[in-house]
């Protein structure tokens, strides 16, 4: 299994579900600083149709291309249904936010051979790596 610096280090695409249009919401922050280190963000929230200069999709199966890593900026008991719905998408990864925490998307993410980091934040991380998406 590799870290989450590794993943996030391997990911082009991250479908963010939960993006946030509040840019006082880390929701809003986060994904739009990954974007900045040039990361593509593909936001998930079903009652916006563009944030971050992205078109927006309501769900995960509804994104018509490939996602690196789903990161999930919902509360832990939904959680559950998007690592399940990221499976369906055959996302590689995904990536549950600072405190939020789930055992059962866990076994979820692990039955479906999904690589799983929980309770960590993106930007945390791609600064303790020092990790750009720019060549």
């Amino acid at each position: 299994m590799r870290t989450a610096q590794q993943i996030l280090a391997d990911s082009a695409v991250i479908a963010v579900v939960g993006a946030s249009r509040d840019p006082l919401k880390a929701a809003h922050s986060v994904p739009l600083q990954m974007q900045r280190y040039g990361w593509r963000i593909i936001p998930v929230n079903p009652t916006v149709d563009e944030l971050f200069g992205e078109r927006a999709y309501p769900t995960l199966a509804d994104i018509p291309h490939p996602v690196d890593l789903v990161d999930v900026f919902r509360p832990a008991a939904d959680a559950v249904q998007v690592v399940r719905d990221a499976a369906a998408i055959g996302a590689p990864a995904v990536w549950l936010q600072l405190g939020i925490v789930s055992a059962e998307a866990r076994r979820i993410a692990e039955e479906a051979g999904m690589e799983y980091v929980e309770d960590r934040c993106l930007i945390v991380e791609r600064a303790a790596g020092d990790l750009t998406r720019f060549a």
